[in-house]
């Protein structure tokens, strides 16, 4: 069960604790949902007036642990260099003389050999596998709708698309996931809705990964962890923490509080907090992009959800609008619109599914992700005392948002997590 009474909660725990989770993304919110659910006090603390309103705002929905990998693979120097010079490119490059843009960038290559990108990507769907049982847990046990559909379907433009995808079916066949590679013809089967003159060699089938509205779920989830004693504080900032004796300093806009333990999950925002503790990590921010579009014809819509390899951009149907969502873009730490993301989005959206609806009156955003050279997230604690993280999720944060929260939770109440952490902590920075 995901859930207890109260008096069975405090029975799990060895004391109950007061707790500040710094950070009301989807993240966050997990996360003070399961410490709350083990029988500490828990007050999350947020800048903006709701939940869910930074990278979670507009996901691009999906769900996939299946798909769940390093951004740092085998390739992709040299697939995003043939993509800097086009008007539509999967990642974009604003120049830039940020030292930290190009250490984050001679880190990630490093991570594209192909040992570092198995072991990264195992670590990353042990977190992902494991979160997707817990998030249905938790569906299952309050009756949650969030638009979720089941089924994600990779689609591969090109042979040599489908060649660089090898390693990734091969360690789904070693961790015996359910999976389909598919011709032309078995995608189109999967997926009728597709656009037939869209270039299309093949696709990789999960189905039992999904999608869903990250937003909506966090929305409902503040509604449940509030039922069970979490206290919200909107509109609040976190200038500072620092151990203060036996407990943990925070100071909340003018205010000095103090609380038992703290985590981190405060997306990018989250190397600031931790940095005057001497506790420095690669996170850096890079940009992410999404287009939401009202249905105009439902028989050209998608059922389900499919992601571009070529464009690493994701296409989701969420109740009567799809969302089309990817396009990284580095050296930019504003959230103003680059018309080059938009452009991608849009020629997406109109090479698969041109009917379903007009792209180019999409609503359109960005957002910051949080994203570590390595790809998987960091959990648990840290050198200083009483303050953990729940960091590092980049755009697979709503995919792994209930298992990090639930194993910070159990980390901080005493218990061991549920899967191996070996590669989870800020250990393997150390």
């Amino acid at each position: 069960m995901v859930a207890a009474s109260p008096s069975q909660r405090i029975d799990q725990v060895t004391q109950a604790k007061q707790i500040v989770v710094i950070g009301g993304g989807v993240v966050g919110v997990c996360t003070a949902y399961h410490l709350a659910a083990a029988g500490h006090e828990v007050v999350v603390v947020e800048r903006h007036h709701n939940v869910a309103q930074e990278a979670s705002y507009a996901n691009g929905g999906v769900i996939a642990p299946g798909y769940a990998m390093p951004w740092a693979a085998p390739g992709m120097p040299k697939k995003i260099l043939s993509y800097l010079f086009k008007s539509e490119a999967p990642v974009l490059l604003k120049p830039t003389l940020d030292r930290a843009l190009w250490r984050w960038v001679r880190q990630w290559m490093a991570e594209c050999d192909i040992d570092r990108y198995r072991i990264n990507k195992e670590r990353m769907q042990r977190v992902a596998f494991y979160s997707r049982d817990v998030l249905k847990q938790m569906r299952e046990q309050f009756q949650i709708d969030y638009e979720q559909t089941q089924g994600v379907l990779q689609l591969f433009r090109s042979q040599h698309d489908m060649k660089l995808a090898e390693p990734a079916c091969a360690m789904l066949e070693e961790a015996g996931v359910p999976h389909q590679v598919v011709d032309a013809e078995g995608a189109l089967a999967i997926e009728p809705s597709l656009h037939e003159q869209t270039a299309l060699s093949g696709g990789l089938y999960l189905p039992q990964d999904e999608s869903g509205n990250c937003p909506l779920f966090t929305k409902r989830l503040k509604y449940i962890a509030h039922s069970i004693g979490v206290h919200f504080h909107f509109t609040s900032s976190v200038h500072s923490i620092q151990p203060e004796g036996g407990r943990v300093a925070l100071r909340i806009d003018d205010q000095i509080f103090s609380a038992d333990a703290v985590v981190v999950a405060a997306g990018i925002d989250s190397a600031r907090l931790l940095k005057p503790l001497g506790i420095q990590i690669p996170l850096y921010p890079v940009k992410g992009y999404s287009a939401t579009a009202s249905i105009k014809n439902f028989d050209r819509a998608p059922r389900a959800s499919v992601v571009d390899e070529s464009y690493k951009v994701g296409i989701t149907r969420m109740g009567n609008r799809i969302r089309v969502a990817g396009t990284a873009e580095l050296g930019s730490r504003n959230v103003e619109l680059h018309q080059a993301a938009i452009r991608t989005l849009v020629k997406v959206g109109d090479d698969w599914f041109p009917d379903a609806a007009n792209y180019n009156t999409s609503t359109f955003w960005c957002g910051i992700r949080p994203m570590l050279p390595d790809g998987p997230p960091l959990l648990g604690a840290t050198p200083v005392r009483n303050i953990y993280v729940n960091i590092g999720h980049g755009s697979t944060g709503w995919a792994m948002a209930a298992g990090s929260g639930k194993v910070v939770a159990d980390i901080i109440s005493g218990r061991a997590p549920e899967i191996d952490m070996d590669g989870l902590t800020l250990s393997r920075y150390g």
